[in-house]
């Protein structure tokens, strides 16, 4: 039976910080089987207290320390989450001094710096990334594909979508996408509307099992998801591919995050914040 410990993601602000890096920490334990809580926006000593009161509670139900993973700036507030029955790991007192020394200057110490909104343009450059992804999602609209920094092609679900939308939203990409009908593959050409754009093309590739899994949830017993109907779907994109020199990856055991990377870095694409 795996081992069970509550953990506790807190900060000041949306709490992705703390998160993101407790749960890398985290991953390295496999045998641990956690019980998560993001508590987001303690911004004051008086909510730290509180916070402070629930976590010695879950420590005397589970008869252990908690885990605590906090990125919080101001220092009174992180001083109220030194919390004696559980394991704090504070991720500002552990760097930021370090830092200050190195780089010979005092840290500002301001909420917010890492998700929040104190650079308008950036944030502006996410929104319309957004927007031109969810406008051009599943080939839905061409005319304006120029504007595009990638066009991800390859078959009905084989993670396009989800794709565009990391890279518009974490890397400002404007992505867009067209899925790859029978009709396109059956031709083995190019689809004469993305010739325009064939430096921009990427495509994603599946292995054909997986795909069954996937459209077996949404159109079951259907040829559409049939396991022969996948293997030649997936087999004639990626002789497409290769034909016309366009680059691509399969999906198949990435996660959005190690697509998305895959694609910035291979496509040489550059972020814009």
């Amino acid at each position: 039976m795996p081992h069970r410990r509550s953990a506790f993601f807190i900060s000041d602000r949306t709490g992705i910080t703390a998160e993101s890096l407790g749960h890398t920490l985290l991953t390295q334990f496999e045998s641990l089987e956690i019980k998560r809580e993001t508590v987001p926006f303690i911004d004051t000593v008086e909510k730290a207290h509180a916070l402070a009161d629930r976590i010695h509670a879950q420590a005397e139900i589970d008869n252990q320390r908690p885990l605590v993973f906090t990125s919080i700036i101001d220092p009174a507030v992180r001083a109220a989450l030194r919390i004696r029955d559980a394991l704090v790991i504070d991720f500002f007192e552990t760097f930021i001094g370090e830092l200050e020394q190195e780089l010979g200057q005092g840290a500002s110490l301001m909420v917010g710096r890492a998700h929040g909104m104190n650079n308008e343009e950036k944030y502006d450059h996410r929104i319309e990334a957004v927007n031109f992804s969810l406008n051009h999602d599943d080939g839905v609209k061409l005319k304006d594909l120029s504007e595009a920094d990638v066009v991800l092609v390859g078959v009905s679900r084989s993670g396009k979508t989800p794709t565009c939308l990391y890279l518009a939203l974490q890397y400002g990409i404007k992505a867009a996408n067209y899925p790859l009908t029978p009709e396109d593959l059956d031709d083995q050409g190019l689809p004469k509307l993305l010739l325009p754009y064939r430096n921009k093309l990427f495509g994603l590739t599946i292995d054909p099992q997986r795909l069954h899994n996937i459209r077996s949830e949404r159109r079951p017993d259907s040829r559409y998801a049939s396991l022969e109907n996948c293997r030649s779907e997936v087999n004639e994109a990626e002789s497409m591919f290769r034909q016309h020199s366009v680059p691509f990856i399969s999906t198949t055991h990435k996660s959005i995050e190690e697509i998305a990377s895959t694609i910035l870095r291979d496509a040489t694409l550059n972020r814009r914040f």
